[in-house]
């Protein structure tokens, strides 16, 4: 890597940090905001508010990061264009093609960044604050363990397995008697919620019962189970399709499939996060034509406002494709890519228009 090179994706680099920290910082504050109507609740304390907040930067670091690129790179190159460093670069033999490549550098170290928070650091902080949460608040889940979760209820102990559906397959319920004693055991290959009857469906139900007149076995079809573990207590801590990491996403559409259910949204979100990370390459292309307009189109505010719009404009229009793939039945890969992929075409049409001027 040369000195030019080297300089350049610094600069970069570090305006991009600087704007992801401003986006972190507002949006924690917005995150703390919310997160007064449960402060009190059992022993959910302010600090530890504070460190629910904090795990929860990761997933907001991921989602920004492609923005925060964007915009930084649209700063930092619109300084270097105002301060006339750009255009000596360009006097001095730097090509439009080194300049793309030296962007394309910037947004792969992006990328892999990007990969990582998602694929590593975010799905495990977000599991993190919110068995905090649940734990300060009374609710007894702990998850995390090969068995599944744990759940501590009344006079028994479910161990079981949280599906992104909040759903519920290899169900073990545990019950005890006043002298805490175990008096049955029931499992079940899975439980469904009904909103009707406030309980769960179990289907493929096996009930042991103890007694002092030995062991008691019964098979059931299906069986109804209430419980103060209800489908918004999982969705409380069971962390969302879009947040959980690509392995988990991969198995958990294997065994969509093979259970014969609906895969789309849970493809889209495996093509959302495998697409994600190279989204700061583009960002990063269409960054550049618009820092390279002269200084008299306007300042380097207004490149940041335009950056920010258009950050924003782009988060939202690919959320809105996503959720119309998931409506109308598109192909993941075009629900997940299309947006990009325009963006990307129309930068390097301006670009090439700059080029012939």
């Amino acid at each position: 890597m040369n000195t030019l090179t080297r300089y350049l994706v610094v600069e970069i680099v570090r305006m991009s940090l600087f704007v992801l920290a401003a986006l972190l910082g507002m949006f924690l504050f917005f995150e703390m905001i919310n997160e007064l109507n449960d402060l009190g609740q059992g022993t959910y304390s302010f600090g530890k508010m504070l460190v629910f907040v904090l795990l929860e930067s990761p997933s907001h670091a991921y989602e920004f990061m492609p923005i925060a690129a964007l915009i930084g790179g649209m700063v930092a190159l619109s300084l270097l264009n105002q301060h006339s460093e750009f255009v000596v670069m360009r006097v001095g033999g730097l090509s439009i093609k080194k300049v793309l490549g030296i962007l394309c550098f910037a947004g792969v170290l992006f990328a892999i960044a990007t990969l990582l928070i998602g694929e590593y650091v975010a799905p495990n902080a977000e599991r993190a604050a919110a068995e905090i949460k649940l734990a300060a608040k009374g609710q007894g889940i702990l998850q995390g363990y090969r068995s599944g979760f744990w759940f501590k209820g009344k006079d028994n102990f479910v161990n079981g397995e949280a599906l992104p559906d909040k759903n519920l397959r290899r169900l073990d319920i545990y019950q005890f008697d006043g002298r805490r004693r175990l008096s049955a055991h029931t499992s079940a290959k899975r439980g469904v919620w009904q909103n009707e009857q406030h309980a769960w469906l179990l289907s493929d139900v096996t009930l042991t019962s103890f007694d002092d007149k030995g062991l008691h076995v019964s098979h059931l079809p299906t069986q109804i189970w209430e419980s103060v573990l209800t489908r918004d207590t999982i969705s409380g801590w069971l962390v969302q399709p879009e947040k959980l990491s690509i392995a988990n996403l991969m198995e958990y559409i294997d065994y969509l499939k093979e259970s014969q259910q609906k895969t789309s949204r849970y493809e889209i979100a495996l093509w959302t996060k495998l697409a994600y990370p190279f989204i700061c390459i583009a960002m990063l292309i269409i960054a550049l034509p618009f820092a390279q307009t002269q200084r008299r189109a306007g300042g380097v505010g207004l490149k940041l406002f335009v950056g920010i719009m258009l950050g924003l404009g782009f988060y939202f229009i690919d959320r809105l494709v996503a959720n119309w793939g998931l409506l109308y039945d598109w192909s993941p890969v075009l629900s997940t890519t299309s947006p990009s992929v325009v963006l990307l075409v129309v930068a390097l049409f301006l670009l090439w228009r700059q080029e012939r001027r």
